[in-house]
């Protein structure tokens, strides 16, 4: 335990002190950690309100695909803190380029098909693809960015 200099003082332990400091040096790396973030609270939420909220009024199928939007929500929250931590330690507008996809994926891909399941306007269906296309360039950006690294 960190024992303060003077005992009237208070031991304080910081990020630095307990090894897990992100870094966050620059507005991108700490943009896509709060957007990466947001984006898992907002996919926990949404997961809870489908198992308890949406169940009893959705179709199976509905509610199996509102289960795929939360689901790619939460790998691309993920992969958005990811490209925060790479973004700190090695930054490079590749992995710009691939976070900012990974937003405009989970936008589009989670985004239409949640409004598709709750709303029931299939037509929403079509942009689906643009989203999964999104994340797959994101994918390649962090591939790319790792291989020049």
């Amino acid at each position: 335990m960190l024992q303060p200099e003077n005992p009237n003082d208070v031991a304080v332990i910081t990020p630095e002190l307990a090894g897990c400091d992100f870094g966050g040096s620059n507005i991108m790396d700490r943009m896509f950690m709060v957007l990466g973030a947001l984006s898992a609270f907002i996919g926990v939420a949404a997961g809870a309100f489908g198992a308890h909220g949406l169940k009893p009024r959705l179709s199976a199928e509905m509610l199996a695909v509102f289960e795929v939007a939360v689901r790619y929500q939460m790998y691309h929250a993920f992969a958005l803190i990811a490209a925060a931590w790479i973004q700190s330690k090695w930054p490079s507008s590749l992995v710009t380029a691939g976070g900012w996809l990974f937003v405009v994926g989970t936008v589009l891909f989670s985004g239409s098909l949640y409004l598709m399941s709750v709303i029931g306007t299939r037509w929403l269906g079509a942009i689906t693809p643009l989203g999964g296309l999104s994340f797959l360039a994101g994918w390649v950006c962090l591939a790319w960015a790792a291989w020049r690294t």
